[in-house]
């Protein structure tokens, strides 16, 4: 068995954080299943950090699944890819969940598409190899994921291209795979763990080549025991290791997973890349290894589904661009009392009041909160008791932001650091004041003037 030439001397978890209810029950034993093909797709062309991508001055009227259909729009950019065959429309308006108002081709498929079974296979199954891999040259992998259009799929959709490019100024030594899915209720990580764990391995080793890394490290938490045990069996006889970290939030930020998995601190301001790591999601792991292997681009994506609002909890394979109400119908349809749907999990997610908006890359769930599941007291003043202090995993003062951003006082917003917040929702869930602290700390980092 090959050694990793990097040992992870993390203890297992990071400062602060919180249990909050988990909620994976729901959907983690649901299998994925293919959706079935949408009456119409909108691919918005910003599903990533960056440059929206760019379609032609001209559409083609006929579009080829896997087909680019809008190329990059600068270096950080990526471009996107039609997920189905079918005919091409207009270039449509859409707002996404956060607030922003994009480009979108619309794509009516056309009535013959593979089946489902096919495209389980295609983005999901088959043999992932874990060997030979020196044959692929570094600059290749990382040209081949960025033709592939693959950003963060754990939901900060970084071109995935950037980061692996070669830095001799900042030398990479491990890549640090991010399998923990701490956000409650979301388990679409999970089950591409547990259903193509050797893709994960090949695409983790892939990335690792194109980056100059000699060491694969995969965190995941002590809640997905079956997850771990698949990944060492995927990972057996290679440089990948797996490491078991506290189950807790928000360990699937990379400014705890990083510490807590190899015992490096990214410091304030600064990216895994200052200590030697690049930190890419399971999911994007596969996503790599399917450009790479298979030379597929991103077309499609798992989602979860899921939340006491949702008749049954699913995970599933879904083309980019599908809407949102087709998902939902897939998972039973709403319950009654069914008050919010959220786009991404209850911590971090942004609620969604029309369905028809499009999945993106960067899409990791659907949850659907009910009456009871939102019961909050009422908001009243601060009481300074200092809580949202002894949470906050990055050691912030969100009281401190919050006041500061509510009153437009942007010298203190900077002083305390408001633009390092990560917005993971710890301080508002122990807040005994109900304040939206979260609301307030985002408002005020999009309002803060520049310079």
């Amino acid at each position: 068995m090959l050694e990793s030439p990097v040992t992870a001397p993390g203890r297992g978890t990071f400062t602060r954080g919180i249990h909050p209810f988990e909620g994976k029950e729901l959907a983690a034993d649901a299998p994925i299943e293919v959706l079935p093909t949408p009456k119409q797709l909108l691919l918005p062309v910003l599903q990533h950090i960056g440059a929206p991508a760019k379609p032609p001055p001209k559409l083609d009227k006929d579009a080829v699944a896997g087909k680019e259909i809008a190329g990059p729009g600068g270096f950080v950019s990526a471009p996107v890819h039609a997920s189905v065959t079918g005919k091409v429309g207009k270039i449509v308006r859409v707002t996404l969940p956060n607030g922003r108002h994009v480009d979108a081709v619309a794509i009516t498929p056309d009535p013959e598409q593979p089946t489902p079974d096919e495209l389980y296979a295609a983005v999901l199954g088959g043999d992932w190899p874990a060997t030979d891999l020196p044959e692929h040259e570094p600059g290749a992998i990382a040209d081949a994921v960025k033709r592939a259009g693959i950003v963060g799929m754990g939901g900060a959709a970084f071109p995935t291209h950037v980061k692996l490019a070669s830095n001799p100024a900042k030398p990479v030594d491990v890549v640090l795979v991010n399998g923990c899915e701490c956000e409650p209720y979301l388990t679409a990580d999970y089950r591409v763990m547990l259903e193509a764990p050797r893709g994960i391995v090949a695409g983790a080793l892939l990335a690792a080549r194109a980056a100059g890394a000699k060491a694969v490290v995969v965190a995941v938490e002590t809640n997905k025991p079956r997850a771990i045990e698949a990944l060492r069996t995927a990972a057996r006889g290679t440089i990948a290791t797996v490491k078991e970290l506290e189950t807790k939030y928000p360990m699937g930020g990379e400014k705890q997973t990083v510490p807590a998995a190899l015992g490096r601190t990214i410091p304030t301001g600064g990216l895994p890349l200052d200590v030697g790591v690049v930190v890419i999601n399971v999911g994007t792991a596969l996503a790599i290894a399917r450009a790479v292997l298979r030379e597929q681009p991103v077309t499609h994506r798992v989602v979860t589904v899921t939340g006491h609002g949702v008749h049954a909890p699913k995970n599933l394979l879904v083309p980019i661009g599908a809407p949102y109400a087709d998902l939902v119908a897939a998972a039973g349809g709403l319950r009654k009392d069914a008050v919010r749907v959220v786009s991404g999990g209850p911590m971090m997610g942004f609620a969604v009041a029309d369905l028809s908006v499009p999945v993106t890359k960067g899409t990791s769930g659907i949850t659907v909160l009910t009456r009871s599941d939102l019961a909050v007291a009422e908001q009243t003043a601060c009481v300074r008791c200092g809580r949202c202090v002894d949470v906050c995993p990055l050691g912030l003062v969100p009281t401190k932001l919050a006041l500061a951003a509510r009153k437009s006082i942007w010298d203190v917003a900077r002083r305390y650091h408001i633009t390092a917040c990560m917005e993971c929702g710890c301080c508002a869930y122990t807040c005994p004041a109900s304040i939206p602290l979260v609301q307030l700390i985002r408002m005020g980092k999009a309002r803060l003037p520049r310079g």
